[in-house]
């Protein structure tokens, strides 16, 4: 009886993690819809803080302010 519980709790646990959506994170395409209010300003206070706080390297950095920079 015990091992029928504990199985029963396994394959529970088991389908629940299963269902929270594990295929949607391997997925690599992203759909963003609307508008956005964010300054250019913003954007490149955003882009300096990730530099500056590693979370891109100098050459990113520098592609992405151009492309900021860029736009209308």
């Amino acid at each position: 009886m015990h091992k029928n519980l504990v199985a029963a709790f396994t394959l529970a646990g088991c389908m629940t993690l299963a269902g929270c959506g594990g295929w949607a994170w391997s997925k690599s395409d992203v759909t963003v819809t609307g508008t956005t209010t964010i300054s250019r300003g913003q954007e490149l206070t955003d882009l300096k803080r990730a530099l500056d706080e590693g979370a891109i390297g100098k050459r990113d950095y520098d592609k992405v302010r151009d492309r900021i920079l860029r736009r209308d």
